[in-house]
């Protein structure tokens, strides 16, 4: 596995621009994709951890598109449901009521 596969592997569902990056500057992509895989690997924390890290900064980001990447990664890892309705009440705790709504309706949707 290599590339793309590993980016789609680590956030779930790779954004049309990362893949159009592919195309317009290699160099960029192929240094992204290292980070990309340097920081998802496990460590100190677990993949699944950053997974539900992810998914709490994107909605206190309000970013539905990030949120419904991450939530299908965490999906794919096998990280359930409560784990990631947690995550959204410290998004909530720290950001506010926006982000746990909007994170809650991906998640609902994600996870039906």
């Amino acid at each position: 596995m290599g590339g793309m596969e590993d980016l789609e592997k680590n956030i779930g569902k790779v954004p049309l621009i990362f893949r159009e990056l592919a195309d317009m500057d290699p160099e960029m992509h192929d240094k992204i994709l290292a980070i990309d895989n340097m920081i998802w690997g496990d460590g100190a924390l677990t993949r699944q951890h950053k997974k539900i890290i992810a998914i709490a900064i994107a909605a206190s980001l309000r970013d539905g598109d990030a949120v419904s990447a991450q939530m299908a990664g965490a999906k794919n890892l096998g990280i359930k449901k409560e784990e990631i309705e947690e995550g959204l009440k410290v998004a909530f705790l720290l950001s506010g009521m926006p982000a746990y709504v909007q994170g809650r309706a991906k998640l609902e949707k994600l996870y039906q």
